[in-house]
């Protein structure tokens, strides 16, 4: 489609030649921006119809701060996304993202761990030869991305290189089964023309044009800008305005358009609250908010913040501005809400969507509600279950650090058979239940509970991630409640160089999941032992990466029903757990 006059301008960059098959890398940092949407893909330029639709995507929100999204779009535009929580963040630091797409399935990977699989027919109807496209846009669907905020412009993302390996089963030697061969390589020194070309077009849904100023090569890198039509490419002409600023245990956050200068953006001079005093500020992760430290102040008085002088990256100064100050919320709990439905008498606080201002609520997502009459079995609550929530990727709940107890709420109102709607929940990033299918538990309008404990919050968000493996994520309910045995706030729950999770379900009788996260890069091996000491089952499982890691273990590495022991090991340290297997 040629280009239109819009306000906004975005880029595309793309190759020229269609490949079928192989495996697509890409090490990128996103633009952290809470409209924006950066792409890494293969798509089949079509002339006739949605019919011959096929694509493969990741992407990356900048609404989210730990998530990539991965959706093969197939003939007739039909979306299958899933969504992986990461354990970093994809706006601060590089990363290295790929898929490898084969006639059977396609499977997707962050800094070198597979982490989702899709296989069946939906797979081998992605049959016709793509492109490989970079874009950086912003789209007209605020439910999904957001809603454009002038003051935030531009957002850059940066592509550090592109790799292409070929589908070469039995004769490669890299990726899955050593079925991938390097065909080549692109570090982007400069603009390979015989490789690439700039896209200058636009489409129904998107904000933005593409213009070939905004794919920028700069320092081994290649840049792709979204800016208003006036200031293009490489440049930001707007100074950081401070958007919002809340309590948060003791603590004043608060939080930027864009990225702060690490100089101005931690000068106490800059930050004025009265009526109290600010001791300390320092530059958050994100960076595009600080945590000031105060004193003077009971915290539970209205005040004002005002922030003056502070730059951003591209020497811009921020004019004053004062924005009140959003005091931290005292919870009674059990903090109850009701995914996708209203506030009910019975204690439930209605569905809402997230914001930086908000206490809670969906990023993402669709509602239904389903009729009155509707019973649902197993429960006195019938009017929690009648809502639900769908295709929601994350639900977030502002708290006080430290340990908590969570209850999820499900009900299959919509399918009538098994297999028909499985995905995965995670609580802070820790996968809590796989591939769960409602209804092969429990069948149609039925409820069904699961109980969690032991959930440490560290930077006063819950979250909730849903990862979809057929159809879409569902929930009814939410239910919060604190743990006595909390930690304080300022504890590591993590310490070391890995922490090893509960396995989970657990008890169990078919499969288990063993889960633990890698603080610091290393080689780890698995062991399992029964109770007189005796191990049963070994694996090594290699140079593991920072990050989430997750296998399964089934009833062959098991003897009879009991007791067992199981346990990580890294270099010089092993953590050991407990669990039940029921023949």
């Amino acid at each position: 489609m040629a280009v239109q006059a819009k306000d906004f301008k975005g880029a595309e960059f793309r190759t020229k030649q269609a490949f079928l098959y192989g495996r697509f890398e890409v090490n990128m940092k996103s633009a952290a921006r809470r409209w924006s949407v950066i792409n890494f893909f293969t798509y089949h330029e079509f002339t006739t119809g949605i019919q011959d639709w096929n694509e493969i995507d990741i992407e990356i929100l900048g609404r989210y701060d730990y998530d990539i999204q991965f959706n093969p779009i197939t003939p007739g535009q039909v979306n299958h996304t899933s969504h992986f929580p990461a354990p970093f963040s994809p706006h601060t630091d590089y990363h290295t993202y790929a898929f490898e797409w084969t006639p059977t399935y396609v499977a997707w990977f962050v800094d070198g761990v597979e982490v989702h699989r899709q296989t069946g027919s939906h797979i081998e109807a992605l049959n016709k030869a793509q492109k490989l496209m970079m874009n950086n846009w912003t789209p007209t669907y605020a439910n999904w991305a957001g809603t454009l905020n002038v003051d935030a412009l531009p957002a850059f993302a940066y592509y550090d290189w592109v790799k292409y390996y070929n589908y070469n089963p039995g004769g490669g030697n890299y990726g899955t089964n050593n079925n991938f061969s390097l065909s080549w390589s692109d570090e982007f020194e400069f603009w390979n023309t015989a490789r690439w070309e700039k896209g200058t077009h636009t489409f129904n849904g998107n904000n933005c044009d593409f213009v070939t100023t905004n794919a920028v090569f700069r320092d081994s890198k290649l840049i792709l800008c979204l800016t208003d039509a006036v200031n293009l490419g490489y440049t930001d002409v707007k100074a950081p305005v401070v958007l919002s600023a809340r309590v948060h245990d003791n603590k004043v956050i608060a939080y930027f358009t864009e990225e702060l200068d690490s100089v101005t953006g931690q000068n106490v001079a800059n930050f004025n609250i009265v009526g109290a005093t600010v001791q300390s500020v320092t530059l958050r992760s994100d960076p595009r908010s600080v945590e000031l430290t105060v004193s003077d102040w009971d915290f539970t008085t209205t005040k004002n913040l005002l922030v003056m002088n502070v730059k951003d990256r591209f020497n811009n100064t921020s004019a004053p501005k004062a924005v009140t100050i959003i005091l931290q919320r005292n919870w009674t709990y059990p903090i109850k809400l009701n995914c996708g439905g209203p506030q009910v008498d019975i204690g439930w606080m209605a569905d809402t969507e997230w914001n930086l201002a908000g206490l809670y609520g969906f990023l993402d997502g669709q509602t239904a509600a389903y009729s009155s009459n509707l019973q649902i079995n197993g429960t006195d609550e019938d009017e929690v279950y009648r809502n639900e929530k769908y295709g929601m990727a994350n639900y977030r709940v502002r708290v006080p650090n430290g340990r908590y107890k969570v209850k999820l709420m499900f009900a299959e109102n919509y399918f009538t058979s098994a297999n028909k709607r499985i995905f995965s929940v995670f609580l802070e990033s820790i996968k809590v239940l796989n591939n769960l299918d409602i209804f092969a538990e429990v069948g149609t309008s039925t409820a069904l509970v699961k109980d969690f404990t032991n959930i440490v919050v560290q930077d006063g968000i819950l979250d909730v991630h849903f990862a979809a493996q057929i159809d879409n994520p569902v929930i009814s309910g939410i239910v919060i409640e604190a743990d006595p045995t909390g930690i304080q706030d300022g504890q590591s729950e993590f310490p070391g160089d890995f922490s090893l999770n509960q396995n989970y379900p657990n008890p169990f009788n078919g499969q288990t999941v063993i889960s633990f996260n890698v603080n610091k890069p290393d080689f780890f091996r698995f062991a399992l032992f029964n109770t007189m000491g005796e191990t049963v089952f070994e694996d090594d499982l290699g140079y593991l990466e920072q990050g989430f890691h997750s296998f399964p273990l089934g009833t062959t590495e098991f003897g009879s029903s009991g007791a067992y022991f199981y346990s990580i090991s890294g270099t010089g340290r092993t953590e050991t757990g407990k669990l039940v297997y029921l023949k």
